[in-house]
């Protein structure tokens, strides 16, 4: 009784220094179509405070592992797979030579600070993660790796995930995911144990000290066969209320086949201050989901008690699945309910080509990818075909209270696929509904690059900008096919002046293997220059710069252009190229010369217009 009592109390003073709560709206429960069953509730010691196993960035090596030989069979597995290859086929058909997209909006997202984060580790896909705190850390993971970084693109720490946990029990990890809890202003990093086996599975759980990762992480491991039938753990979602950790995920059967979708409920309170934490787990979901989006509050702050679920079906459908996780485990009476939402019809695309290569990228299925909720609405995005077989970004609005969503569509049928999409508030009010979307895009006349777009309150589209570009196809593990998700990230920065995101996701190396790419993404800067950013793409890097620099854009035709360095008043104060760019990918590389460090703006223009203002930061 005296440790319940002192866990309370840990609780409500850590309640009170929380910033400001949402309450959830309450739903008609004579409208639910059913509800799911609760465990009893456990408890957990911390294994200890997890310390950053040194910072040697030239010489600390990192464990290398062989790709995962096992890849869990889905629901539908087969009719899907059978669909897609037609729908690729059917792709072949409709190619169209229109690379415009359809925008309603000018102006487009605006790249920052940019630079490459964890590299290749032997692993497709690389499951990218990331987040950044209020005072400007970013934690980013990709598969079996961890780094710390600054906002200027300076890295402070980076290591395997193995070496970091330092568990001799566990050998081997998969689908790492860092989320930044904005209410409580603390990072959250998890892990899974990935042989594939139910006597192994364990899901691996780490809360930041305080809001600098380094100072330390307070370590709990969970089984990940809460059911004890023989099955594991896999493909992780996270999300926060005020009190409480949410992590979902599919449990597979030891012989690959699929059980069912479980919610884990956990105290979270405990786990910032290593004391033991109390949890408990949702099984027999109604409606049988096949992977489960719990949402987070989208702006600074949080929301609850409880929290909200979506979950679409991964074969397609015209409905939705909303569940509302009513109240906090500590009520006692708490439940998990359905909702069914109806929205216009999605369905799987076929599978994407690339450039120079045979081998298409798997684009997987519909289901719900990434999502927040604010203001009475939750905003979460997947990707499903637009048309003829081409994929493109599904974003949808679901307002709580009426159980009602409102979606909309961006892509290029005939041209790109656009997959694997995450999605962030872009807003400076809770009110206004506007956001990014950071998403993987390729075709058969490029290579697979990261990109973000805008979409506004009014459901208007941006054009999309361009974050990082490949310099070749992706071909390692097949020369047929290869795995291109299953994660992008986008985190918004909530302290910022204006709104701002940072984003991360793949790109192919000339190794042909993915590496990841972070990103700093914001709307226009005032600079005393018009431009016009559907033009052309740009890509700055390193971003910021050292020595050396490179420009990457590419153009429809042949154009005459001026690149030039202007500071922040809007002076030009370096000519870099004047002549020529050529139809199609064009590079640069330029030394910083004598500039001083400090915010610079590259722009490119031709003798009517200015193409594109991007801003640039020089180091001394």
């Amino acid at each position: 009784m005296k440790k319940i009592f002192s866990i309370l109390v840990l609780t409500a003073l850590f309640v009170l220094n929380v910033k400001g709560q949402e309450q959830k709206p309450k739903l008609n429960e004579s409208d639910k179509i059913g509800s799911s069953s609760k465990s009893e509730m456990f408890t957990t010691e911390c294994m200890g405070l997890v310390n950053n196993p040194g910072t040697d960035l030239d010489w600390r090596p990192i464990l290398a592992q062989k790709p995962v030989s096992f890849r869990p069979k889905t629901p539908n597995k087969e009719f899907i797979k059978k669909v897609k290859a037609e729908k690729t086929k059917q792709k072949a058909m409709t190619v169209s030579k229109d690379f415009n997209e359809k925008s309603t909006l000018t102006v487009s997202p605006v790249v920052g600070t940019n630079y490459a984060a964890n590299p290749n580790n032997g692993f497709s896909p690389l499951d990218n993660s990331m987040a950044i705190s209020n005072n400007g850390w970013i934690v980013s993971v990709s598969n079996t790796t961890i780094r710390y970084d600054q906002m200027d693109g300076t890295n402070v720490y980076y290591s395997s995930i193995v070496s970091f946990i330092n568990d001799t029990a566990i050998t081997h990890v998969c689908d790492p995911v860092v989320i930044y809890d904005a209410g409580s202003d603390r990072f959250i990093f998890f892990a899974q144990e990935s042989s594939g086996v139910s006597t192994k599975s364990k899901l691996l759980i780490f809360f930041s000290k305080t809001n600098n990762p380094q100072n330390g992480w307070w370590y709990y491991k969970l089984t990940g066969n809460p059911l004890d039938d023989e099955s594991w753990f896999d493909y992780p979602k996270l999300a926060v209320s005020t009190n409480e950790l949410y992590i979902t995920g599919n449990l597979f059967y030891d012989s690959g086949g699929f059980n069912e979708s479980v919610l884990y409920q956990i105290n979270k309170i405990s786990g910032y201050s290593g004391s033991s934490m109390s949890w408990q787990y949702w099984h027999n979901i109604s409606g049988s989901p096949f992977t489960l989006l719990p949402v987070s509050y989208g702006q600074g702050g949080s929301y609850g008690p409880g929290c909200y679920l979506v979950a679409t079906d991964n074969d397609g459908s015209s409905n939705i699945k909303l569940y509302d996780l009513t109240d906090d485990m500590s009520s006692s009476s708490e439940e998990l309910n359905r909702y069914n939402v109806s929205t216009p019809s999605y369905e799987f695309a076929g599978d994407s080509y690339q450039l120079n290569t045979a081998c298409l990228l798997d684009n997987g299925d519909c289901r719900a990818l990434s999502g927040f909720y604010l203001n009475g609405i939750i905003h979460f995005v997947f990707h499903s075909d637009i048309g003829s077989g081409w994929n493109g970004i599904n974003y949808n609005r679901l307002t709580v209270s009426t159980k009602t969503n409102e979606s909309s569509l961006f892509g290029l049928v005939g041209t790109y696929d656009y997959s694997y999409p995450s999605v962030a508030s872009f807003a400076s009010s809770s009110t206004d509904k506007s956001v990014i979307v950071n998403f993987g895009r390729t075709g058969s006349t490029i290579y697979p690059e990261v990109r973000v777009v805008n979409c506004d309150d009014a459901l208007n589209w941006s054009g999309s900008t361009l974050v990082k570009s490949s310099p070749s196809y992706v071909s390692y593990t097949s020369s047929t096919e290869e795995r291109w998700g299953d994660y992008t990230a986008a985190s918004r920065k909530h302290n910022s002046s204006s709104p701002t995101v940072w984003v991360c996701g793949s790109y192919g190396n000339t190794s042909h293997r993915w590496n990841q790419w972070n990103a700093e993404i914001h709307g226009p800067v005032t600079t005393g220059i018009s431009t016009n950013n559907d033009q052309i793409d740009i890509n700055v890097y390193p971003n910021p710069v050292v020595e050396t620099f490179n420009i990457e854009f590419t153009l429809n035709q042949k154009t005459e252009l001026e690149i030039s360095v202007l500071d922040i008043n809007g002076k030009t104060v370096k000519e870099l190229y004047k002549g020529k760019a050529l139809q199609g990918v064009n590079t640069f590389s330029f030394n910083k010369a004598n500039l001083s460090g400090g915010t610079y703006y590259l722009v490119i223009k031709d003798k009517t217009q200015i193409f594109r203002n991007e801003k640039i930061i020089i180091t001394d």
